[in-house]
Order: structure tokens, then C-alpha cells, then sequence
């Protein structure tokens, strides 16, 4: 019963590193090169295999479909990537602004 467990719990985890990477190219419709390219902004970088294959989770994958999506619309790759991580800032900071709104509001 553990391994069922243990296999939920990867299913539900949206970083665990699931797709190889012709998988996750297939999944955003870009190319393999694309991917490399946002490993080399450091953007997104996968986990590795035991082989060094790269291994991506869901939530890079969406951050890589944001990243496409900057891009097809015209918008320089490192441009795209400054653009995705301050908005990835920005919700975080929300997030936090949000928590302890929670815990003032409950005191």
C-alpha cells in the first residue's frame, strides 16, 4: 500500500521531474533546442537522470509554455525570462502580502 502512496503523491506533485525532454517539446509544441535554451537562461533547469537526460516537472513545463508564449509574440528570449521570473516574484510577494493579511486579520 506504501507504493501506492508514494506514486499518488509523485502524480500530485507538480515538480517532480515526470517528462523527458521529447516529451515535454511534444507536449508545448517547441523544439528540444528551445528547451536547452531556457536550461541555458537558467529559466528552467531540469533534473537529470541517472543517464543525464533532462527530466522536466509540470511547473517548469508551464513556466517554459509562458516562456514560448513571450516569445511567439515577439519578445526576446531574455527579455521572456526577466519578464517570467518577476512575475513569478510578483505572485509570490502576493501570496505572502495575502498570508499575513490572514494572520492579522485572525489576531
Amino acid at each position: 500500500m506504501k507504493q501506492n502512496n508514494d506514486a499518488e503523491d509523485k502524480f500530485d506533485d507538480e515538480n517532480f521531474p515526470a517528462y523527458s525532454m521529447g516529451r515535454a517539446a511534444e507536449i508545448l509544441g517547441v523544439t528540444q533546442a528551445f528547451l536547452r535554451s531556457l536550461d541555458t537562461a537558467n529559466l528552467v533547469n531540469p533534473m537529470r537522470s541517472e543517464g543525464g537526460h533532462r527530466r522536466y516537472s509540470r511547473y517548469q513545463l508551464r513556466i517554459a509554455a509562458r516562456a514560448r508564449e513571450l516569445v511567439d509574440q515577439g519578445t526576446a528570449l531574455d527579455a521572456a525570462c526577466r519578464i517570467i521570473i518577476l512575475e513569478d516574484q510578483l505572485t509570490e510577494a502576493l501570496r505572502i502580502n495575502d498570508e499575513l493579511r490572514r494572520s492579522k486579520h485572525d489576531e
